[in-house]
């Protein structure tokens, strides 16, 4: 039988958690977190034919990069947050913060890569015209047809990274009981 959904406790996700003690388990939730499955795999089945850091560089290295310095600096965001304001408090929560998180970062980094194209386009150009013309292309290649893309594969990398972390870097947190009353229903009673 089906559990009733009545309160938002029953919905999956809302268990109240807590960062694990042993540091460790941060360690071992950010590795996992940086070595995305679907990269990793792709990685092994197509080995890269550009292992060069550069513009040639193949962008599943790149990812891999990017993802090596994001991870560990979304887990740093989440402890300060935490010790900041006692948030994320949840599973979902801290699921919720490395979506969110990471979609802005596949935002900015995509975005912040189509202007360095277009300047690299401006001092490569002969003349004004070639350079608006390169100007559009470039736009329209990386801006208007690469940022869909980059938003979720962004997203879905943070996701990823974003359960390693609430699984295995969280534990749930222990019911406190209400031995002497003062802790109420829950409910504000007028």
């Amino acid at each position: 039988m089906i559990p009733r959904l009545e309160r938002p406790e029953d919905f999956p996700g809302q268990q109240r958690v807590v960062w694990r003690r042993e540091p460790q388990h941060a360690v071992l939730a950010a590795l996992a977190g940086v070595f995305w499955p679907p990269l990793v795999i792709t990685l092994l089945i197509w080995p890269p034919r550009n292992w060069a850091p550069g513009i040639e560089m193949d962008w599943r290295l790149m990812l891999l990069l990017i993802g090596a310095l994001a991870v560990p600096a979304g887990f740093w965001l989440l402890s300060r947050e935490h010790s900041r304001t006692g948030r994320p408090a949840t599973r979902l929560g801290v699921v919720w913060r490395f979506m969110f998180y990471g979609g802005l970062l596949a935002v900015a980094l995509a975005s912040l890569f189509a202007l360095i194209q277009v300047v690299g386009q401006w001092l490569s150009a002969a003349n004004l015209g070639e350079g608006v013309g390169a100007t559009e292309t470039t736009l329209l290649i990386f801006g208007v047809g690469g940022l869909p893309f980059a938003v979720v594969i962004g997203v879905a990398y943070a996701l990823w990274a974003g359960l390693c972390a609430a699984f295995i870097a969280f534990r749930a947190q222990p019911e406190v009981q209400d031995r002497l009353g003062v802790m109420g229903s829950g409910r504000h009673e007028a």
